[in-house]
């Protein structure tokens, strides 16, 4: 069963952005969506190299290679950036 799970996180200079977030069981990282990123202007970092993703079915990610992440204040995390269709966050078990 997939529920969603809405939080108030910071990142960088900004204090309780509310976020739809997936807690992903399966999911080995932890993504944001570039788009929510680019929206509210958080500070990309970008990666010493360049990130190949796989989906659930074992297929490379379509979006490609993940190239930046931003830090967050949710006990001070590093989160990888992607194209996330309609969830902003992706909690995984790294």
């Amino acid at each position: 069963m997939l529920r969603e799970v809405w939080l108030n996180i910071g990142v960088d200079t900004y204090e309780g952005v509310a976020v739809k977030v997936l807690l992903g069981s399966r999911a080995t990282r932890m993504l944001i969506d570039k788009k929510m990123a680019a929206k509210h202007s958080f500070r990309l970092q970008k990666l010493k190299r360049l990130l190949m993703v796989k989906n659930i079915n074992r297929t490379y990610h379509s979006e490609g290679a993940i190239i930046y992440q931003v830090e967050v204040n949710v006990e001070r995390m590093k989160i990888d950036v992607s194209d996330l269709g309609k969830t902003d966050i992706i909690l995984g078990m790294p």
